[in-house]
C-alpha cells in the first residue's frame, strides 16, 4: 500500500499541474514495509544497506524519540525541534519539489516510540503551511490499537492518505490498502485518465470478505469500547508501575501498544556499554522462558496484546513481565553487564 501511496501522490501532483512535486519526506527509524518503495520510505539503515536504498526523491528527517535522543531538552521542546526538522528540509529542498510527508502516528517496529505531545500538532501546521500531503501509516495503529479507530484520531491529525493492513482483517487474511481523502480522490479520478495501477491480488474477494466480517465483529462486540474503557486504563496503571523496576528507564503506553526502555542508569537515560540489543535479547529470552511474548527492538521491549485482553490476563502479563525483568537484571549483575556506555 505504501508503494501505491508513492505513485498516488505523484499522480495527484501531476494532475494538479505540478509534476515537479515528487519528493516524499519520511523519518529515520521509521518502518513502512520491505518492498523497494516501502523500505525506501522506511528509515532503517540495515534495510537501506541491502539494495542501494532509498530510491531517488525519498529523504529522511529525525525521529521524535526523546528518550534516546532528547539529551537535556524537555520532551515538549524536543518534539517541536524534531517537527521543525521537516520545515527545514522543505525549505532546503524547495516546497515546489515536496509532495508529501509520511509517518506512523506511533512508531511501531522502531520500538513503540510515543512522540512528545508537541510533535504532531507542529507537523500538521507545517504540512498545512506548505501545502504538502500528509500520509499516516496506520498499519499498526489502525482499527482500535490506540483506543480509536485510527492512531491519527488519537494524535489529533488530519491525514490526506492513510495506509492500512494488519488490523483491517485482524491478521486473519492478508489485505492492505490506502484510504484517501475526497480532495485526492476527486483530483485523480477527475483527471479523465485511468490511474494505471494495481496488483495481481488487488481486491481479492476472500480477503475482502474476511475484512468486512472483522469490521462487523469489531463494531458488534464493541471491542474499541473495551480497549478504551477497560483494557487500556487497567494496563496503563499496571504498565507504568514497571518504570519503578531498576532495569527500566521509561514505560510508555498508548491504547494497547506499549514499550519499556532498558537502561543501566535511569537518571542519565544511559545506553548499555554492550552492543545495542544485547540486553534486549537477554530480556526477550527470559520473557519467552516465562511464557510471555515480548519483542525486543534494540534494548527496548514492546508489547501489542490482543484488543480483547481482560484485566485478569493483564495481571498475568505484568506478573510475567516483572519476573522476566527480575531474572534479566540478576543475570546482568552476575555477568557484569550493568555498565553504562
Amino acid at each position: 500500500a505504501n508503494d501505491t501511496n508513492i505513485r498516488l501522490v505523484r499522480r495527484y501532483w501531476d494532475v494538479k499541474g505540478k509534476p515537479e512535486k515528487k519528493v516524499i519526506i519520511s523519518r529515520k527509524n521509521a518502518y513502512h514495509g520491505s518492498t523497494m518503495g516501502g523500505a525506501s520510505l522506511g528509515g532503517m539503515s540495515p534495510m537501506h544497506a541491502q539494495g542501494g536504498l532509498p530510491i531517488p526523491d525519498i529523504v529522511h528527517v529525525g525521529q521524535p524519540h526523546w528518550w534516546a535522543e532528547g539529551g537535556d531538552m524537555t520532551p515538549e521542546d524536543f518534539g517541536l525541534m524534531r517537527a521543525r526538522e521537516l520545515e527545514a528540509k522543505i525549505e532546503e529542498l524547495g516546497a515546489d519539489r515536496v509532495a508529501a510527508f509520511i509517518g506512523e502516528p506511533i512508531q511501531g517496529a522502531g520500538g513503540v516510540i510515543v512522540p512528545p505531545a508537541t510533535y504532531w500538532p507542529e507537523i500538521q501546521r507545517i504540512c498545512d503551511k506548505y501545502g504538502i500531503l500528509l500520509i499516516a501509516d496506520e498499519v499498526i495503529t489502525g482499527f482500535g490499537r490506540t483506543g480509536n479507530w485510527f492512531g491519527s484520531q488519537t494524535m489529533g491529525i488530519r491525514p490526506h492518505i492513510m495506509t492500512i493492513a494488519k488490523g483491517l482483517s485482524s491478521g486473519y487474511a492478508p489485505i492492505g490498502g490506502s484510504i484517501i481523502c475526497d480532495e485526492v480522490h476527486d483530483t485523480v479520478a477527475g483527471s479523465g485518465d485511468d490511474f494505471n495501477h494495481g496488483y495481481t491480488y488487488s481486491g481479492h474477494p476472500v480477503a475482502a470478505a474476511v475484512a468486512l466480517k472483522n469490521l462487523e465483529v469489531l463494531q458488534e462486540e464493541r471491542i474499541l469500547d473495551h480497549v478504551k474503557k477497560v483494557a487500556h486504563p487497567y494496563l496503563m496503571e499496571r504498565w507504568q508501575a514497571l518504570a519503578d523496576h531498576p532495569l527500566v528507564g521509561e514505560a510508555k503506553l498508548v491504547g494497547l501498544m506499549g514499550s519499556i526502555a532498558l537502561t543501566p542508569d535511569k537518571a542519565t537515560r544511559a545506553k548499555f556499554a554492550s552492543e545495542a540489543g544485547t540486553v534486549g535479547l537477554r530480556c526477550r529470552e527470559r520473557c519467552f522462558a516465562n511464557n510471555l511474548v515480548m519483542r525486543h527492538v534494540g534494548d527496548r521491549m514492546i508489547i501489542s496484546p490482543p484488543l480483547v485482553i481482560t484485566p485478569s490476563e493483564i495481571d498475568v502479563l505484568i506478573e510475567r513481565a516483572t519476573k522476566s525483568l527480575d531474572e534479566c537484571y540478576a543475570g546482568l549483575k552476575s555477568d557484569g553487564l550493568l555498565v553504562a556506555a
